[in-house]
């Protein structure tokens, strides 16, 4: 049995091949005589005019079918993203990422770094044997690197990108790590330059500038050997891009609070030190990071008698 063909399609080719046939009656050579006159009768004018007419409408109408499709495409699209929202918010990491590994092969950047998100937060979870961990974080990379490839203008590929190959760094060794830290900065700096109002982005560099600041002094030698110029960084810094993401988005995220608390007993601000870690000790622990949050800001407490 032979293929349907889309009606629309049927006709648009009718028509093309009734055109055709106007354009070249039988015994047309393709070269007009000299001198030669062609006579176009009214009725012949009328046919064409009509044909013109059946072949703007079905062209009309195949622009409206291929806007549809693209309409329920985007429609369906926002749909999916929608729902993965939803489910990161409230906690499902294992249902968020069956759902987004449907759309590890596809082209949409939003798709791609929310599934690199998904990879990793399934891999901080606590029942993850060591083996899984590590396929998931090189997984989660590889998705924010395709998500970075398709998009270079989403922010959020930048800072997943910058995440993910951070963690990826935990497996590689302390040169691979350190090596990587420019990077990493530079895909930071470029999502907050994308999107000034993205709490999150700014965080990480404020923990970046706190991983520097009390860089061991053997990872400092290794760093000296790596770079002319080793990145450095001060507890002032780290707490200034703290205090902005928190000034951006209160309250948005239980490591920064946690972090706050962390710099300022670097800084030997117990009283404000103090403040901040009972923030993070009351923060709803909705995902396995924020228990772990819960956790540390009660051991800190307890040392500081808070």
């Amino acid at each position: 049995m032979a293929a349907s063909v889309s009606p629309l399609r049927s006709f648009a080719r009718a028509v093309s091949r009734q055109m055709k046939n106007h354009r070249r009656p039988p015994g047309h050579t393709g070269q007009q005589q000299s001198g030669a006159v062609r006579r176009i009768t009214p009725a012949h004018a009328k046919t064409t005019a009509f044909l013109t007419a059946l072949s703007y409408l079905g062209y009309e109408a195949h622009k409206k079918v291929t806007f549809a499709t693209a309409v329920f495409a985007r429609d369906k699209a926002e749909e999916v993203v929608e729902q993965a929202d939803y489910l990161y918010s409230c906690g499902e990491t294992e249902k968020l990422y069956q759902l987004l590994l449907q759309y590890k092969d596809s082209d949409d950047a939003e798709f791609l770094w929310r599934l690199a998100r998904a990879s990793r937060d399934l891999a901080l979870l606590a029942n993850i044997a060591a083996e899984q961990k590590k396929r998931l974080t090189y997984e989660a990379f590889d998705y924010a690197k395709k998500a970075l490839e398709k998009n270079e203008a989403c922010f959020a590929a930048h800072k997943w990108y910058a995440i993910c190959l951070s963690d990826v760094g935990d497996y590689e060794g302390i040169k691979v790590k350190i090596g990587n830290s420019y990077i990493i900065k530079d895909h930071l700096e470029r999502a907050i330059d994308l999107n000034p109002k993205d709490a999150t982005s700014i965080h990480i560099l404020g923990y970046w500038c706190f991983a520097f600041a009390e860089l061991p002094w053997y990872q400092r030698k290794v760093a000296a050997v790596i770079f002319a110029s080793p990145p450095t960084a001060t507890y002032e810094e780290a707490l200034a891009y703290f205090l902005k993401a928190e000034e951006v988005d209160p309250n948005f995220y239980s490591k920064n609070l946690l972090m706050l608390g962390k710099t300022y007993m670097m800084l030997k601000d117990q009283e404000k030190a103090v403040l901040w870690l009972n923030k993070a000790r009351d923060y709803p622990a909705i995902t396995e990071e924020d228990k772990q949050v819960h956790t540390e800001a009660l051991d800190l407490l307890k040392k500081l008698g808070g």
